[in-house]
C-alpha cells in the first residue's frame, strides 16, 4: 500500500451571511477582571441573540484564551452590537478582515 504524505492546504473561503452579504469584520470580546460569567452570558443572549449554550461556550473561550469572535458580519451590521456590549461594560472591538 502506498501512503501519501499529509499535505496541508490553505483554502481561502469567502464567508457569507444568511442574507447573502459578505463577512467583512469580526466582533471580538476580550477577557476582563470585573465582569462575571453570568453577566457576560446574559449580554450575549440579550444583545447578540445567542442561545444559552453558545453564550456559555463563548464566555469560557474568552476566559481561557483571552478573547473570542462572537459575531461576524459587515462592519455596519456589527457596530450597534459592539456599542450595546460596550455600554454593558464588556470590552468589545470590531476587527475588519483584510482582503487580498
Amino acid at each position: 500500500m502506498i501512503y501519501k504524505p499529509y499535505e496541508e492546504e490553505d483554502v481561502l473561503v469567502e464567508e457569507m451571511i444568511d442574507d447573502g452579504t459578505k463577512v467583512s469584520a469580526h466582533l471580538i470580546v476580550y477577557n476582563d477582571d470585573h465582569n462575571t460569567f453570568d453577566w457576560v452570558i446574559q449580554c450575549f443572549i440579550e444583545v447578540l441573540n445567542h442561545t444559552q449554550e453558545q453564550s456559555e461556550q463563548l464566555s469560557l473561550i474568552i476566559h481561557f484564551k483571552g478573547k473570542a469572535t462572537v459575531k461576524s458580519a459587515s462592519k455596519s451590521v456589527l457596530m450597534p452590537f459592539k456599542d450595546a456590549l460596550v455600554v454593558r461594560g464588556l470590552s468589545a472591538v470590531i476587527e475588519e478582515i483584510q482582503s487580498s
